[in-house]
Formats: structure tokens, sequence, C-alpha cells
């Protein structure tokens, strides 16, 4: 079984090559095309079967995590969509809750007012009404309200259409008659249902994910079939599988028809990937660490789970977002964040890039503004002749320039200025992990960081130490972990079923028939996908809450026929959650339950583990030493720092920082005072000391 990870970012497009038979690794990256990122993917996955000598062929699956669905809302840049939606609702997805996104703030921004999903001349209403709490029909749905408003849009050139009605999770009739009425108005366009989407309560969350479904639809469809297309073009036969955010991956046809299955989706590969170094390494408590060119994307991993989403934080660019999700949080930190001087004349850096067009100074492509990479360049941290495994050469007088400009602006010397930018966007990274851990009750000095992506093995463990860390992992390949962590995960589909059920009087024939009916329909999903029953396995959940809360905490529910003393034991777990998320409990209120989730797995290959690397001895390693330059009890300080080749690298022998460690996808950086080994997994376990 052959297969090829494939992850676009921000600067560079990662990916990985595996035969499951016998354990052979290959990996490359080639730059990122912004312009159409299937351009870049081919070319790598060309140049990696070329240099491993694999006929394209050959390959079983490709596995892709895609940035296409979560740029478009970042960048605003989507379909030009259209809604039809109940009479009198027509500004629930620009009225929202009227929650202030910044409780305390005078001035601020809401996403969904100041740069609307649908705009309102695009949002038509139609007579027709169901009612709780069985979903029945009050009014009947005005058919010919539906083709009038179809029309309309059709006429004012609208891509996709959105179809909205309230209490469609109770009964999606209505939505499903307009969406065949609209579909036969407007043939070419992308349409969907907000019950299809996501079929819980909550109209303004679930009105807003079916509009950014609208949003992204026509551009997630037309990058996956020009993908898809280019991939056999080019010989490239076996199965696409695009990694969706909630930890699995799902096939073209599910993503065309929920694009919103995409968003965060490469996110979602490197915190898998993270999990994995983990489970090799046997560390359970792991803050992974994923620094790209202009990202950095944390995520928490507890006893070997990685955190999930809930109702109250699930969001893109603002906009909430009703769908399963990798707990991932992201700020604006990267290789290519620049630093400036604002307008009040504060030093900052990011969360402006120069990501891969023009790039740093340092790439030669004409970047004219001082970047992370260059600062990193300027101290001596990175080697200019030996970036990408010499693939690609920095231009060290260009980085110069650039920070000394910056340097003249601030009155500070260059090396100053250089690990003034360092220490800046350090310090935002561990900010932005302190809101992860810290903030939410957690102890980061419990846990290890995996540093990984192009840039994490360089920043590790300064924010390591800023945070008391005491161990940081650096796995074998850091450069691509997220295109691994691609190779590590299942076929995933989620289903949900709104209950409202309240504790002392559970129907619990509703919930079985809904858990059953639930499994019966992934089973079939998995069926038309050719997964093998035996492969395929479920997980319940549900989303419970005290009655007269307002959002839910998650529960595992039993498999199988689902009893009182079953349910019993469901709320003692409720109680037990609640009292480690809020550091209380009331044992005798009573529990509703909101909604029933049942998630289906359908096995895939994956890579288990890597060959032991063949190491050698430090000697052998050492390639040369370079004066370095670090801040060490507040003052910069040049070392003679050794540089070595990884792969040379002796296994299990402790050596000391600092040292610069070079490979083909990442440059590791160790700060005096810290030591590693290399673990038998391939890993680098650098444990951090304390300066004098």
């Amino acid at each position: 079984m052959k297969t090829i990870g494939v992850d676009v970012g921000g600067t560079f497009t990662d990916l990985v090559f595996c035969d499951m038979t016998n354990g052979d690794i290959a990996i490359h990256k080639v730059a990122t095309t912004p312009d159409d990122p299937s351009r870049g993917v081919m070319t790598g996955i060309t140049e990696l079967c070329a240099a491993s000598g694999v006929d394209p062929a050959s390959i079983d699956y490709v596995f892709h995590g895609t940035t296409t669905a979560t740029n478009a809302v970042l960048e605003n840049k989507g379909a030009k969509a259209g809604m039809i939606t109940n009479e009198g609702f027509r500004d629930i997805i620009h009225i929202a809750r009227h929650q202030r996104v910044e409780h305390y703030s005078i001035i601020q921004e809401l996403p969904w007012q100041a740069r609307p999903l649908v705009k309102r001349q695009h949002r038509k209403t139609v007579g027709g009404r169901l009612i709780p709490p069985t979903g029945e029909e009050l009014v009947p749905l005005d058919r010919d309200a539906v083709r009038r408003a179809a029309e309309e849009l059709k006429a004012e050139g609208v891509e996709s259409v959105a179809i909205c009605f309230l209490f469609s999770y109770l009964n999606p009739a209505h939505e499903l008659e307009a969406k065949a009425i609209v579909e036969a108005v407007m043939p070419d366009a992308f349409v969907t249902t907000s019950a299809f989407i996501s079929p819980q309560f909550r109209e303004f969350e679930r009105f807003t994910t079916a509009a950014l479904a609208a949003f992204i639809g026509p551009k997630v469809d037309r990058y996956i079939d020009h993908l898809d297309t280019a991939l056999k073009t080019n010989g490239v036969h076996g199965d696409l599988r695009i990694m969706a955010s909630n930890g699995g991956v799902a096939t073209t046809k599910m993503v065309v028809e929920k694009p919103t299955l995409t968003l965060l989706s490469g996110l979602a590969a490197g915190v898998l990937g993270g999990k994995w170094i983990g489970d090799i390494t046997n560390r359970p408590r792991l803050i992974t660490f994923d620094i790209g060119g202009t990202s950095a994307d944390i995520g928490i991993i507890v006893d070997g789970v990685f955190a999930e989403t809930d109702a109250r934080s699930t969001s893109i660019a603002g906009f909430p977002l009703l769908m399963p999700m990798i707990d991932i949080h992201t700020i604006g930190a990267g290789g290519g964040s620049i630093a400036h001087v604002d307008r009040g004349g504060a030093f900052r850096v990011g969360p402006q890039s120069a990501g891969a067009v023009p790039g740093p100074a340092a790439y030669g492509h004409g970047g004219k503004e001082p970047t992370v990479t260059d600062a990193n360049l300027v101290l001596g941290r990175l080697v200019p002749q030996d970036f990408l495994g010499g693939s690609m050469k920095l231009d060290a007088e260009a980085a110069t320039e650039v920070v000394g400009e910056l340097a003249q602006k601030l009155g500070l010397s260059l090396n100053e200025t250089a690990e003034g930018i360092l220490t800046i966007i350090n310090s935002n990274m561990g900010n932005a992990i302190r809101s992860r851990t810290v903030q939410k009750g957690i102890d980061p000095r419990g846990f290890a960081l995996v540093a990984f992506g192009g840039a994490g093995p360089l920043h590790g463990v300064e924010v390591a130490k800023m945070l008391g860390i005491p161990e940081v992992i650096v796995p074998p390949f850091p450069g691509i972990t997220s295109a691994m962590g691609l190779l590590t995960t299942d076929l995933k589909y989620d289903l949900t079923r709104t209950q409202f059920q309240v504790s002392g009087a559970i129907d619990l024939t509703r919930i079985n028939t809904d858990c059953v009916a639930m499994e019966t329909e992934l089973s079939a999903q998995f069926a038309a996908d050719k997964i093998a029953s035996a492969d395929v396995s479920f997980q319940r959940t549900g989303d419970l809450r005290y009655v007269g809360q307002g959002y839910e905490l998650k529960i595992a529910f039993p498999a199988g026929e689902i009893t009182e003393a079953g349910m019993e034991e469901v709320f003692a777990a409720f109680h037990r959650v609640h009292a480690a998320e809020y550091g209380h409990a009331f044992p005798t209120s009573p529990i509703e339950i909101v909604n029933l989730r049942v998630s289906g797995i359908g096995k895939m290959p994956k890579i288990t583990k890597l060959k032991p690397p063949a190491g050698g001895s430090l000697a052998e390693a050492l390639v040369h030493t370079r004066p370095s330059v670090f801040r060490i009890d507040g003052t910069l300080q040049t070392f003679d720092t050794p540089v070595y080749h990884r792969e040379k690298l002796p296994l299990g022998e402790r050596f000391n920082g600092p040292a610069i460690i070079l490979q083909k996808d990442s440059t590791t950086v160790m700060t005096p005072y810290c030591s590693a080994v290399v673990d038998p997994s391939g890993s680098i376990l650098i444990t951090l000391g304390d300066s004098k």
C-alpha cells in the first residue's frame, strides 16, 4: 500500500511518501502557488515520485490537507451567495444574538455585519412554517414564492444558495422541497440546506454555517475537481481523500457536498501528526506547536486525546460554526511574519506576513520588509548554504539590510533588533499557549511541547522556557509533520439529532431509535465509499447541560441498546465533567440532553511507526561551528555553535546546547543550557535547563 500526504501551507507545500508494506519514507517541500494551490501540489507529487523512483500509477491513496476553504473565508473571497428563508427572518444572520464579541470595547467589528457571507439583497423570504416539538407543518411551503426567489437570485448572478428554515433540524421536508425547486431553476448553482449541513438548534449558528457552505462551496468544488483531474492527467489514479476538521478524512464527494468539513483542514492534520509523535515517544500529554510561514497553530492533547471545540467557541474568522472540529488556536505568527513599527511607535511583529510571494528578504524573491526568518538568519541560527537541504540558498546580505533598516528606526543595534523580533514573536506564541492552558486551568509544566512545521523547531525551546515546559519534542520530519498526520487517521463522518429530553422523563425508545438510525445512515455512506463493514466502528456522544444553562458539554454514550442504568452512568459522567470544567457540579439538578451525536469511523491504511534512524556519532554529524547569538540573563552573547546534520546524530547519546541541527524540512535550534537525545523513534527529545 503506497500513500502520499500533501499539506498546503501559506509558504510551502509539504509532501510525504510512505510505502506501508516496508515503512519506506520520502519527504519533499515545494513553494506554495497561491494563485492555484493544485499546481504546487502536482509539482510536489511529480518531483517526489521522480526522486523516490516511484511510479505515480502505483500510488493507492493521496491524502490532502487544503487551505482553500479557510483562505476563502479569511480573505472574504468566496462565492456570490444567496439565501432563502422564512418570512420575517431575513436578517437572522445579521442581527445574530446581540452578544458583543469584545465585551468592553466601544468600537469593534461584527464580522457578520461588516463582511456578510450573504448580502441582504440576496436574502429572499417565502411563506411556510414548521413548529416544535416535532416539526409538524403549521403553514405549507409557498412553492411559487420559492420559484420566484430562485429566479430572482439567478437574475442577480448568484452562484450558490443556502436554504435555511426555522426548525428544519426537526423536519427537513420544507428545505428539501425548496432545494428541489431551486435546483430546477438554477441547475448550475451550488445549493445546500441548513438541515443537511448542520441539523441542530440555534438558528443563527445553523443559518450561518449553511451560509458558510454556500460562500465556499463553488470554490471548493472547483479546486477539488481541478486537483482530481490534474492527478489523473499525471498518472495518479489512487483515491483522493481530503482532511476534515473533525480529525478524519472524507471522500471528495462528501467534501463537495459539505465544504465546511474542510475549514481548518490542514491545521487538524498538524494536531494528528503531533498526537502520533506522542504515541511513538510515549508522551500522552502534549502541546502541539506548529509554526509555518504565516501562522502558529496550537492544539492540546491530554492522555492521548485531542481537545474538540464546542458550540461556545467554534468559529472561523469570527463566524460561528456548528461543526465538529479539533480545538486549534491560531495566531498570525510564522517565519514570514513582518516586523514593523506601528503608528503609535510600538515595535511589533505580525500578524502581517510576507507569505510565499515575495516571502522574506532572505529568500531573494524581492521581499523588502524584515521578517522572523530574516532575524533568525542575522543571529546565525539559520545556515545560508544549507536551507531546505541545500536546495535553496538564503541571502544573508538582504536579511541584514532589511533588519538593519528597522534597527535604525528603533535606535537599536542590528543584533538587538533581530533578537527583539524573536522575543516578540516568541512572547506572542507563548501567550497563545497560555490562553489554551493556564487560562483553562491546565498547567503547561506537566506537558511536552511538540515543535514542528518549518519554523517550530527554531522557536520551540525558547517558547517552552517562557512557559516552564520541561521538554521539547522535535519529530523526525518536523517540517512535514502535518503531512505525516494525514497518514495517521481514518475516514470519519458525523451525524447529529436534536433531542431536548430531561432526566426523569427520558424517552429511551427515541434515543435508541435515533442512534440506530444514524448508525444505519453512516453504514450506508461507508458502503458507498467501499469500506468493509468489519472496518467500520461508531462512537456515540451527547450534548448535555443542566436545565437552564445556555451551553452544553460533550459526554460519551454507551454502544448498543441504552438502558436506564446506562443513562444514569451518562448523567454521572456529566456531573464529573462539569466539575472538571467549571469547578463545581449540581448533583440534584435535572439534566437536559440537547443533541445526540454519532461519529462513524472507517479504517484507512495508516503509518504506525518509522524505521529507526541509522545514526552515527557527534563527530560524524558535525558540519562546522558558527557564531550564533542568544540572550542569556538579559544580555546578548555570541556562542561558537556546533552545526550538525540530523541523520548522523547518534541514538541515545545526550549532547548539550547550543546547537543547530540541519535537515531538509526544518532547522532545529538548541539554546545554551539545554540538552538533547535522539529517541529510538527518531524524535529529538530536548530537556530544558536553567541559565546561570
